[in-house]
């Protein structure tokens, strides 16, 4: 007997075996619909973080920059929000992180939405220029490209190790009442996953895997990013 179905809808050629196994999954996504909000709805009455340790002075990369910027002067009127990531790009790296890079050129083009309603920039390591060569090679147009070659953000932040190691990590901070306060880090970065899984503590802002969980195939384990690929 048909298993209960949560819709009408139905496929061209689908038995009832696929369509049974099809229900069961709805099922499960629907649950993790519900707790996927529930996790944003534990994030969002998180209390105050510690205050900002320090009001950071970075190098600004990119067409039209600034120069010099601090942290405060990464808010603009009326959005009390930063969302920083810190791009795996350290001077003593041969190469920028190939993941870092596919999660940034998706999220370059994001940006003119995204913008509407938050603040973003990204901040690495290595000197200023060298960060604007390789923005302009990709064609970042649309990404605030910091250097925190002269602060200690990165280490203050969790955007590195103790030994100077790059890390990806995504920070949120929060404007309130003149004070500028840590919001929230992935810190599932930080938790060792279960055998066969990734950190996926940026899947949020990072479709490309959302996509590959799509298919058949699932994202596999051995396939990474890469900065370039030959022809297809």
């Amino acid at each position: 007997m048909m298993e209960h179905s949560m819709h009408d809808i139905r496929f061209p050629g689908e038995s009832d075996e696929y369509r049974a196994a099809r229900n069961r999954l709805l099922e499960a996504e629907a649950d993790l619909r519900k707790q996927t909000e529930q996790v944003a709805a534990l994030r969002r009455s998180l209390p105050d973080g510690g205050l900002l340790k320090e009001d950071y002075l970075f190098d600004e990369a990119g067409p039209g920059a600034a120069g010099r910027v601090k942290l405060s002067e990464l808010f603009r009127d009326g959005k009390d929000t930063l969302i920083l990531y810190s791009f795996m790009y350290g001077p003593d790296m041969q190469q920028a992180c190939p993941s870092c890079t596919s999660i940034l050129d998706g999220l370059n083009g994001v940006m003119p939405h995204a913008l509407q309603r938050t603040n973003i920039a990204v901040v690495a390591r290595s000197p200023v220029e060298r960060i604007s060569s390789f923005a302009r090679a990709r064609g970042w147009s649309g990404l605030r490209l910091l250097s925190s070659a002269n602060n200690s953000y990165n280490a203050d932040y969790h955007g590195e190790t103790a030994e100077g190691k790059q890390r990806p990590a995504l920070n949120v901070f929060m404007r309130r009442d003149g004070a500028i306060r840590h919001f929230y880090c992935t810190e599932l970065l930080f938790v060792t996953p279960e055998p066969g899984q990734d950190a996926r503590h940026v899947d949020t802002i990072w479709p490309l895997w959302n996509l590959f969980d799509l298919m058949p195939e699932g994202r596999g384990i051995d396939w990474r990013p890469a900065l370039a690929y030959g022809a297809s």
